[in-house]
């Protein structure tokens, strides 16, 4: 188990979008990076990806979990990238305790899939980082995810980094596949911008409730997989917190590559 930090870690949400991105460099890749370098190095880091998105709580509890390549049609070199990343059991005992009486299983088949290790291949490329995965209910409610976020909030001061990794905006139907440098569609970059002045104002509320901000969302968040790992970031926020948006930009016209830390 991970120590006392002098200064709590920062909560950061990061907008993955392809697979690819783990072999390209490009703006994207060069924001993580550069992240990866201003964060004070973890003791561990406790990651919610929008693949591993299941009718249960479970986290990783192996001490040495696997490389998941959970995606199909892809170059055959990203099926050959592991990230062998050490699990930390006492971490998962830990979340277990502070997320009582909430049944929390501990799972021994999962691993790190590519939400999250296709993220951390570049923010930590050493991969000697402990790494424990945490699942999105699918079966619960935005505000269910919203409370384990506050509720997991004390993490930050134990030396782990809080890492959600989805898109906020994230419509494949209307990718434009043909012109992935395409800029953002109107609805998209309305709705990303909208989203901002929420976090910059602190009305997590509202971003709980996202149902309610209109036809944007709906067009931005057709389904709720890979924006509900902003809502264990948002959770975990303190008065205190500043929002920086470290990364920005958008692929394809409809996949929102925005990063959000947010730290004291």
């Amino acid at each position: 188990m991970t120590a006392f930090a002098p200064h709590p870690l920062p909560a950061i949400f990061v907008g993955h979008g392809n697979p690819k991105n783990v072999v390209r460099s490009n703006p994207w890749t060069d924001g993580w990076k550069a992240l990866g370098a201003a964060i004070p190095r973890p003791g561990a880091i406790l990651a919610v990806s929008a693949h591993w998105y299941i009718p249960a709580t479970r986290v990783t509890a192996m001490p040495h979990p696997r490389t998941i390549h959970d995606f199909g049609g892809f170059p055959k070199e990203l099926y050959e990238i592991e990230y062998p990343a050490p699990g930390d059991p006492a971490l998962a005992r830990r979340l277990q305790e502070l997320l009582a009486p909430l049944a929390v299983e501990p799972d021994e088949r999962w691993g790190l899939d590519h939400g999250t290790w296709s993220v951390l291949h570049h923010l930590f490329p050493r991969a000697d980082i402990p790494v424990v995965q945490l699942s999105i209910d699918r079966a619960q409610p935005p505000s269910y995810h919203y409370e384990i976020g506050r509720r997991l909030a004390p993490l930050r001061d134990e030396g782990v980094l809080l890492l959600g990794s989805g898109n906020l905006v994230h419509n494949l139907e209307a990718y434009a596949w043909d012109q992935p440098g395409l800029g953002a569609f109107g609805w998209a970059s309305g709705f990303e911008e909208k989203v901002k002045d929420l976090l910059l104002s602190g009305q997590e509320a509202r971003m709980v409730d996202y149902a309610s901000l209109g036809p944007e969302a709906r067009l931005a968040i057709p389904t709720p997989d890979h924006y509900l790992p902003l809502l264990y970031v948002l959770g975990a926020r303190r008065k205190e917190d500043k929002v920086h948006f470290p990364v920005e930009g958008f692929d394809g016209g409809s996949v929102s590559m925005l990063a959000i830390s947010i730290s004291d």
